[in-house]
């Protein structure tokens, strides 16, 4: 196993590309916490038969006692009333993102501030999963160079916080803190 911290309040980052393990990796690091809060910030899409497999695909490798936070766009309001004995498992990152695309850069910035706050006043261990959406082809409309920027923001800022940062691909985990640098 790992180590993490479940006492601590420390965040824990997975990052990668679609279907590359990230959430598997990030359950693996949470497997041995008594106490999980899922949290789960997609929109629900009942008419999308691949969209309701993959979520079926992550319902069946939960363990039971986890609870599930089906938070929507409301991610940082949700984390207040995340129980203090658990540990936090936010799936995923491109979800919030996802539902303020519409936002204005001011409003975006607030929203950002306020997850960053939600996220330091956790008192558990908080692991977040973030796609890595920078590698692909370029987004060939702005909405979607839009959210492609706003992850990759993100993502930077988290790890200022981030205690460990994990890269997820092809199955594989790579610690990013113990094998990289800053850029300054």
């Amino acid at each position: 196993m790992e180590e993490v911290d479940s006492a601590s309040g420390q965040l824990v980052l997975v990052n990668g590309p679609s279907r590359g393990g990230k959430s598997r990796w990030a359950e693996y690091l949470l497997s041995e916490s008594g106490a999980v809060t899922y949290v789960a910030t997609s929109a629900f899409r009942p008419d999308d038969a691949d969209w309701q497999k993959r979520l079926l695909l992550h319902q069946e490798r939960r363990p039971a006692h986890w609870t599930l936070l089906e938070c929507e766009a409301e991610l940082s309001s949700a984390l207040t009333a995340v129980d203090p004995e658990s540990d936090v498992l936010i799936d995923s990152l491109g979800g919030f993102v996802a539902w303020h695309l519409e936002t204005t850069d001011e409003q975006w910035d607030v929203l950002v501030q306020a997850l960053l706050l939600a996220l330091s006043d956790l008192r558990r261990l908080c692991i977040v999963v973030i796609e890595e959406t920078g590698w692909g082809v370029v987004p060939p409309t702005a909405i979607g160079g839009l959210f492609r920027d706003r992850l990759g923001s993100l993502a930077q800022l988290l790890d200022r916080q981030a205690s460990r940062s994990w890269l997820v691909l092809q199955g594989r985990a790579v610690d990013l803190h113990a094998f990289s640098r800053p850029v300054p």
